[in-house]
């Protein structure tokens, strides 16, 4: 590099929530940055894009990049096209800037206000603040919205639950027959007393695929799908309970209803980053679900298809199964080679001790293990054949 030449740095970031609501686009904004750098006598040294990634937290592939580059030396300039491209907390983006200004490097977005001096420091920072409230107002009268149409008795969701459809109005839900028949299938193995690795294995021997389209059910979903309250059927005096009059005048009845929960839980997500092992950092998103107190629900009344017999002895009977797993047993392991599966695997032993908590003696269906390597091995990139192949004993 030539000594006393301008380098820049361009970084663009969208997640994916703001691609489709605020038409932000990668392409574009790393397009605007280059027009700038041009026109400025700047030479590109690399573009950088964080496509996804959330601007709450600094964890993010594309800015630890940027970061890297920057530790390295010789960059003048990394330029967003906004300042909330960098970081959307003002904290965040004053110890950027001072990171990169410690390497002779600025931190400049194309809608700065203000200048290098104090004064523009300052113009800046009451703007990010501003910028900051505004955003949380206008989440927070989002919320809002989305709750007067669940007291209203409309759906809100994101995508409806497996077995229902939008209804023309895409303000409710409507059954979905041919998926509402596997979610019948299922409750009714759960009444037979199956246990979910059991059910998993049926469903995939009969070829029927998840609702993400693999091929492999994870046995969360089977045990939230009987617990959910939107496949037991309701009659209208008791959906009546729970709801505004003027939603239960509209109920007929002479049918029965689900209840789909609005503001059941609240979710927050981060991203977290941690070494690899081979010289490279993993990101993970780590998703916290807080339950919400019993009187904030709100009930939104769907249409009913399965019968509440059937749904409550699946429930009592999925209850009284305790799965694969018995924790909390002695080390002795009394039921070795005894115990076995609902699938009708054996049950094989394991100890476990999460991060500062107490140790877990317990047993677990060994045809569950095996699945669960072969999965982790296909996330990891690997090829069913190749995970066999790591499996066999070396041969001279």
């Amino acid at each position: 590099m030539t000594e006393g030449m301008r380098t820049a740095v361009l970084y663009a970031r969208v997640s994916t929530n703001e691609q489709a609501q605020r038409g932000y686009s990668l392409r574009q904004q790393i397009e605007a940055c280059r027009q700038w750098a041009e026109a400025e006598g700047y030479s590109v040294l690399e573009v950088v894009q964080d496509p996804g990634q959330s601007g709450a937290s600094l964890e993010r592939p594309g800015l630890d990049r940027v970061r890297d580059v920057v530790a390295a030396g010789g960059v003048s300039v990394v330029v967003a096209q906004d300042r909330d491209r960098f970081a959307r907390e003002p904290a965040y983006h004053y110890l950027l800037k001072k990171e990169f200004e410690a390497r002779g490097c600025k931190l400049r977005a194309l809608n700065d206000h203000g200048g290098d001096s104090p004064e523009g420091e300052l113009t800046d920072g009451i703007l990010d603040q501003l910028a900051k409230f505004e955003r949380a107002k206008l989440a927070e009268r989002s919320r809002r919205g989305r709750m007067r149409k669940a007291r209203e008795g409309h759906v809100g969701v994101t995508r409806p639950k497996y077995g229902f459809r939008y209804n023309e109005a895409r303000d409710g839900l409507i059954v979905y027959e041919p998926e509402m028949k596997v979610v019948e299938k299922i409750f009714r193995m759960a009444a037979e007393g199956l246990g979910v690795m059991a059910m998993r294995t049926r469903l995939r021997s009969e070829d029927i695929s998840s609702p993400k389209g693999g091929e492999v059910w994870d046995p969360r979903m089977l045990r939230l799908m009987v617990a959910s309250d939107i496949y037991r059927p309701h009659d209208r005096e008791e959906i009546a309970g729970l709801v505004r009059p003027e939603v239960a005048a509209r109920l007929n009845p002479d049918k029965q209803y689900g209840i789909c929960w609005f503001n059941r839980q609240k979710t927050s997500v981060r991203t977290v980053s941690e070494p690899d092992g081979n010289g490279e950092r993993r990101y993970k998103k780590r998703k916290k679900i807080q339950i919400r107190p019993r009187e904030e629900w709100i009930a939104v009344p769907v249409p009913a298809f399965l019968p509440r017999s059937l749904v409550d002895l699946a429930r009592t009977t999925m209850e009284s199964n305790k799965g694969t797993e018995r924790k909390y047993l002695a080390r002795e392991w009394e039921l070795r080679g005894l115990m076995r599966c609902s699938c009708g695997s054996t049950m094989g032993t394991h100890t476990t001790q999460p991060r500062g908590g107490r140790v877990y003696h317990y047993y677990k269906c060994k045809r569950r293990s095996r699945l669960e390597r072969v999965m982790n091995s296909i996330r990891n990139g690997l090829g069913m054949r190749e995970t066999e192949i790591a499996r066999e004993p070396s041969r001279p």
